[in-house]
């Protein structure tokens, strides 16, 4: 009887540090696709943006940053509207959150798109958002159209709509 309960516990032990290997496996994995697409745009961009019909110049940046775990983008550096979003694997998952010119700071996910140069990430949660109607990002596409040229596409939820701003950029 007392062997069995030693067999018994050393079985559990032993599923539990596989488990635990496992585990530490999976987050050591390589990033997936679209978070090494997202390493392809770093570099210095300038473009424009499309805003409501109005058209301005527009800049970003993406630089790899914490020995390639992470992503640092800024959009409109040096401006009153400068935002940046850091990109990086948790797991499984691309997440990106955004520090918003609102004073806000959305998460979103990554979600797989049917077209492979699209990155598009949902809305997952927001910090510093007291009420879920108060303004704030929902969504961000990135299409990558060659080396050279991608959109990006902002939805922003406020007084119950969203409304998406294009900027086209190109190196």
């Amino acid at each position: 009887m007392k062997k069995a309960k030693v067999l018994l516990a050393i079985a559990i032990c032993s599923v539990f540090a596989v488990s635990l290997r496992s585990d530490f496996a999976e987050e050591n994995q390589p990033p997936g696709a679209a978070f090494d697409k997202l390493k392809s745009l770093a570099g210095e961009w300038k473009g424009k943006a499309n805003e409501g019909g109005t058209e301005m110049p527009a800049t970003t940046s993406f630089r790899v940053v914490s020995d390639g775990s992470a992503i640092l983008n800024v959009l409109g550096a040096g401006t009153p509207q400068e935002m940046v979003t850091m990109f990086h694997m948790d797991g499984r998952d691309l997440l990106a959150t955004h520090y918003c010119a609102v004073h806000n700071q959305p998460r979103f996910r990554y979600v797989a798109s049917a077209e492979p140069n699209v990155l598009a990430f949902e809305f997952k949660d927001a910090t510093n958002l007291a009420n879920p109607s108060d303004p704030h990002m929902v969504g961000l596409k990135i299409t990558i159209l060659d080396a050279n040229h991608h959109y990006e596409d902002w939805t922003f939820f406020s007084n119950g709509q969203t409304a998406t701003s294009r900027f086209e950029f190109h190196r």
